[in-house]
């Protein structure tokens, strides 16, 4: 039994991909039954009045099922989002009337590197999908 829960926590194959100030965790894992199913976790970093810095987390679940289901509806958004805007990035933080989350408020007035560029076009809200 103790190998079961073992093999739940292991990560049978893992990939990092950072964008900006947002790090997305994308990793296969066992069930019970031993089949595979993804997890992605979107990490995202906050940083307090004090300099101090925490990290929120957001994580879905897919499995095998919703896999052909999940990946087209992706990319056809992708799809429809590069056919209606291109592939080059239009900032908000540029435009006049742009107010910023007041989340990043603090994060903006720092110079970091991990700073979201014009070239890190990845940014997607888990919530919306």
């Amino acid at each position: 039994m103790s190998d079961q829960n073992m093999m739940e926590r292991e990560e049978i194959h893992s990939k990092v991909m950072r964008a900006g100030r947002r790090t997305y965790f994308f990793d296969v894992r066992a069930t019970r039954a031993g089949d595979y199913y993804l997890t992605i976790t979107e990490s995202k970093k906050f940083t307090n009045d004090d300099g101090s810095f925490h990290y929120k987390k957001h994580k879905i679940y897919l499995y095998k099922e919703d896999f052909s289901e999940f990946k087209e509806n992706l990319d056809e958004m992708i799809d429809y989002i590069i056919n209606e805007k291109g592939e080059e990035v239009i900032s908000e933080r540029h435009q006049k009337d742009y107010k910023r989350e007041e989340s990043e408020e603090s994060v903006d007035s720092e110079t970091t590197s991990d700073e979201p560029t014009v070239s890190s076009f990845t940014d997607i809200e888990f919530d919306d999908i």
